[in-house]
């Protein structure tokens, strides 16, 4: 490789050396496909200049885009751009002994900083600390294995099909489970298929429900029965205030 080459390592962390660029890419960790409108007014910049920086983020890869008529959609280009971006948050936030970090400038900052720490979505599965939460109580129940690798035990495999109620599809090149390293916790919490099932399940039958757009989540008392139910955590042991 001579000086003149370009270095992809180099090229990629280019990308993500923008504020604008990094807002987008946070904001996607929900999973979901947002609008270049959306991504517009959420970062605070002229649709022209997210148009921009998307076409960036999609020519290098992080991105996959569709289009619906007239609206150009995006959305993460596949969990291994959403785990490296989760990554490179968590290190941000924790860059050494001594490192400051910045704490919200307004009482809505504050609160919205709050609700991702309780719970939010890490592009498929539960992260904060009601994924940590669930990630221990699988652990302590020992469906999942943390001391020879991050796998689910025989019996967790079980717990997912019977008690859960869900089927995790096999066959793919992603791992059932895997561990991915909580920003706000500094923890891990499950990720791979499991955690994206779980995730998937918890929304659909309604025990989180999102806060606004974005990735904030809040247990619903539906959620809180089944956490009792399934996992055995009631109350504190959530770590999420009970609903009204």
């Amino acid at each position: 490789m001579t000086p003149s080459t370009p270095i992809p390592l180099a090229a990629l962390a280019a990308l993500l050396a923008d504020d604008t660029r990094a807002t987008f890419c946070l904001a996607l960790l929900d999973g979901r496909a947002w609008s270049a409108g959306e991504l517009a007014r959420h970062a605070g910049v002229a649709p022209s200049t997210a148009s921009e920086h998307l076409s960036q983020l999609v020519g290098g890869g992080l991105l996959a885009e569709e289009r619906q008529g007239r609206h150009r959609y995006v959305r993460l280009a596949g969990p291994g751009v959403a785990r490296l971006v989760e990554d490179l948050a968590a290190h941000a936030a924790h860059t050494g002994p001594g490192t400051a970090v910045a704490r919200p400038a307004t009482l809505r900052a504050a609160s919205a900083a709050r609700a991702l720490a309780g719970a939010r979505t890490c592009y498929d599965h539960l992260a904060g600390r009601l994924g940590v939460t669930i990630t221990d109580a699988l652990t302590a129940r020992g469906l999942l294995r943390q001391d020879t690798g991050f796998a689910l035990s025989d019996e967790g495999l079980a717990w997912f099909a019977t008690e859960l109620g869900a089927r995790l599809p096999g066959g793919g090149r992603r791992p059932v489970a895997r561990p991915c390293l909580d920003w706000t916790e500094r923890r891990h919490h499950l990720a791979g298929t499991a955690g994206a099932v779980l995730c998937a399940t918890a929304l659909e039958r309604g025990w989180v429900s999102r806060i606004g757009s974005g990735r904030a989540l809040k247990v619903t008392g539906a959620g809180h029965e089944a956490l009792a139910r399934l996992l055995g955590l009631t109350g504190p042991e959530t770590g999420l205030t009970s609903p009204a």
